[in-house]
Order: structure tokens, then sequence, then C-alpha cells
């Protein structure tokens, strides 16, 4: 059950890492991975607030034909957000499990800027070594 890739949006709805695993998703531009990003920051804003039974944290999974997004939104606003096949049943496992490395690779480590791009060769041999090897 292939994951597709893994995008980690900031607070602001910037994305701050995007990462492809396997085959299968339409090839996209920087700019495309920003307005995605972007825009689905703005549709889980928008849906933690639709709730009819009070306060909700926002859209967790979105279905499409061929492919799932899996989103899990931390404490500070970051997401994380995992693309899957439809047989998928890790992700919210694997979305943890990305959170914890990204709790100890990323944001222990002093040279990185909150809420920039992650540029951590650590972050990216746990990520490879969790899900696999894939294309940048």
């Amino acid at each position: 059950m292939p994951i597709f890739g893994l995008w980690v949006i900031n607070k602001a709805g910037g994305l701050v890492y995007q990462r492809n695993f396997a085959d299968g998703l339409a090839p996209l531009t920087s700019n495309e991975y920003l307005v995605l990003a972007g825009t689905l920051h703005g549709i889980h804003a928008i849906t933690s607030r639709l709730s009819p039974t009070g306060s909700s944290s926002g859209v967790q999974v979105i279905e499409a034909e061929t492919f799932k997004i899996n989103i899990l939104l931390t404490v500070t606003g970051t997401k994380f957000v995992l693309l899957t096949s439809l047989a998928d049943t890790t992700a919210d496992t694997v979305l943890q499990k990305v959170y914890d490395i990204y709790s100890d690779a990323v944001m222990k480590n002093p040279f990185h800027t909150p809420e920039m791009p992650i540029r951590s060769d650590g972050f990216d041999t746990r990520i490879s070594a969790l899900i696999g090897s894939g294309q940048n």
C-alpha cells in the first residue's frame, strides 16, 4: 500500500517540506505544490469552523478516486499531510511517527528557524527509513 507523498505545511499555510515516495501522482511544479498547500490550508481552516457540534480540528481525511489525503494537525498549527493509496490503513500511525521525527530532528536543531523550509539531512534520512527512499 504505497505512500505517494509527504507535505509539511506551516501554520501560515506555507509548504515547508514536500517529498514524493512512489509513482502515481501527477508531476507538479514547485509553484503548483505551493498553491495546493495553501489551498489545503484554507480548506482545513474552513472545515474546522463548519462543525455542527461545536469545535473541530478540521478535515482529517480527503478521499479521491485513486488516493487519500491524510492530515495531522499539531498543537502549534503545523500540518503533516500524507498522500496514500485508498487501501492504506497505516496513515495515522505513519503521520504520528513523522511528527515524532520532526520534533526530534527539526525542532531540536538550533539552526532551524520555525516556519521556514526544512533543510535537515537527519530529517530526510529518518523519513526515508520510515517511508522509503523517494524522489524530491
